[in-house]
């Protein structure tokens, strides 16, 4: 009985000091700082179109020396920052995480709702009301969140942008800080969502005003415009440029401040991008980031051309000269890691939250191929008046936002119409248009309807109570192209995704790569147990 009962403990013993020696290996392996970098509008194909002109420390460090995902997808029905950084961050679908768009109609108070926005809290930083923003209508948690819990909340967990979405959502809802521009002042800010007290060293930085003294500059070429010949010609005609009016180089900046009466337009230039990597060095000093046994992680989202993407386009030259000096940037802040942090010592991630699709004009007109601008307002109308044939005359559309339109229910329940039939004619007749290529009634969705591959995107946009009674996708080539607002539009769900430094192994990975894997591979580098939420894989290869 003694033997036994001395087996029985020298096993307890021997697994306790086996676990002991796995956990102090972990933490031996595991990156004190991970470093996100997301550059928005990013197709895959810009670093090797651009390669000869790239320097060695940036983009070609992180491809010559990290892991590449060839084939990396965000596969959703609406291709913009907020669902595409929320399903990065989340490792979850916008079905799950319910961040279906930018922003979307609510059907309880009857009107369009911006995802981040959040008039509770307030902005830390300028008295801009603009800037009121939380993650509360994110609705799954982030590799930031799962951290700060799997460290008892010790990590910290920081993101900087220039856009108030791509922070809030990179950061999640646990996060210690998460940081973007105030176009209205020209000052980094935040929400109260996240702290109490604004950091004085962030009103050190604000007192620079660094916004608005780049806005004072020209933006010239970083080399001689002879040299850009991955590019088309500067004076492309088909090239929209600014407020179609301005598309050559040199770039006078305070024309275009005076033109749109605040620094937004600093967001479509380098110099956006050298204020965000110039204020994450800064965070990483201040913050004490990567100088503990608790690993942090610090999200940096660059934007390239932001809103005016798609004025210019893929291959214009602004485009590039934007990526080339993006290159230094990156460059600047490896080297800063490297002395900070210890070469070897620190995860890198680098991926886009949205790619850039080209224009349907360049397509039709250069290329001869099939494409074209779908009409919303136009389709739409034709819509109401097929429903007022009908059923009789009424109000039974009461939105149509990003590729989804939302009947009204009260009125349906009210003439006793199943709701069923309605979205299925509605949809029916939305087939027939020019540019669509399918249109979906959400019912179908709701209930499981069996679809092929080609409907992923569908099944996972779809959001019970967010989405609305049809969905519908345009044709490859094709846009929208509305009235009064800009076309802030892509197909393409082809991203980048590059791991590098920390036990990541050189090389290629050639299969197929969602979105949703980022979170739990990330878990796996980082020895964490996978999440229980996460609706992704382990991407298989990258590591030692």
């Amino acid at each position: 009985m003694l033997k036994a009962l001395g087996i029985f403990l020298g096993l307890i013993i021997l697994v306790n000091t086996v676990f002991a020696q796995r956990n102090t290996e972990q933490n031996k392996n595991r990156p004190p700082l991970v470093v996100g970098i997301v550059v928005e509008n990013m197709r895959t194909d810009y670093i090797q179109r651009y390669w000869d002109k790239f320097q060695e420390g940036g983009f070609k460090k992180l491809v010559e020396s990290g892991s590449v995902c060839s084939d990396a997808r965000i596969e959703q029905l609406v291709q913009k920052s907020a669902p595409g950084m929320a399903t990065l961050f989340t490792g979850t679908n916008p079905s799950t995480h319910g961040i279906i768009s930018n922003e979307w109609y609510n059907r309880m108070k009857a009107n369009t709702i911006n995802c981040v926005k959040d008039e509770y809290f307030i902005t830390l930083g300028s008295d801009s009301k603009e800037e009121n923003c939380s993650a509360s209508n994110l609705r799954a948690e982030t590799i930031g969140d799962y951290l700060k819990k799997s460290f008892s909340l010790h990590s910290k967990v920081y993101s900087v942008a220039l856009n108030n979405t791509s922070a809030v959502l990179s950061a999640g809802h646990a996060a210690n800080g998460a940081f973007w521009l105030d176009i209205t002042t020209g000052n980094m800010v935040t929400s109260s969502y996240y702290m109490g007290e604004f950091p004085n060293w962030i009103r050190d930085f604000n007192t620079k005003n660094m916004a608005n003294e780049y806005m004072t500059r020209e933006w010239t070429t970083l080399l001689p415009t002879s040299m850009y010949t991955e590019s088309l010609a500067d004076d492309y005609i088909l090239e929209k440029g600014y407020y179609e009016k301005w598309n050559t180089f040199p770039y006078q900046l305070d024309k275009l401040k005076k033109r749109a009466e605040s620094i937004k337009p600093l967001k479509t230039t380098p110099f956006g991008n050298t204020l965000v990597k110039d204020f994450a060095l800064r965070l990483i000093e201040e913050e004490q980031l990567g100088k503990d046994e608790n690993t942090d992680l610090l999200t940096v989202t660059f934007s390239s051309m932001d809103y005016e993407n798609n004025s210019f386009g893929p291959n214009s030259i602004e485009m590039q000269d934007t990526y080339l000096r993006l290159d230094q940037e990156i460059m600047h802040l490896l080297r800063y890691l490297d002395k900070e942090i210890g070469t070897g010592n620190y995860l890198i991630f680098l991926t886009s939250n949205v790619s850039a699709s080209y224009s349907p004009q360049f397509l039709k007109e250069d290329l001869r191929m099939p494409a074209g601008e779908f009409t919303p307002q136009s389709s739409i109308a034709l819509l109401k008046s097929f429903l007022n044939i009908t059923y009789g005359q009424g109000e039974w559309i009461l939105e149509d936002t990003d590729n989804q339109i939302y009947l009204n229910h009260k009125l349906i329940e009210k003439n006793k119409i199943n709701l069923d039939d309605i979205q299925n004619k509605a949809a029916n007749f939305l087939n027939d248009f020019e540019g669509v290529k399918i249109a979906i009634p959400t019912h179908l969705l709701q209930k499981g309807g069996t679809f092929n591959g080609k409907m992923t995107s569908f099944i996972n946009t779809y959001n019970y109570k967010r989405s609305g009674d049809i969905l519908y996708m345009l044709e490859q080539g094709w846009w929208p192209k509305y009235k009064y607002k800009r076309t802030e539009y892509t197909a393409n769900n082809h991203i980048p995704m590059i791991f590098f430094g920390s036990n990541i192994k050189p090389g290629t990975v050639n299969t197929k790569v969602s979105a949703t894997d980022l979170v739990p591979t990330l878990c796996r580098i980082l020895s964490l147990d996978l999440p229980d939420y996460t609706e992704g894989k382990l991407i298989q290869g990258i590591t030692w």
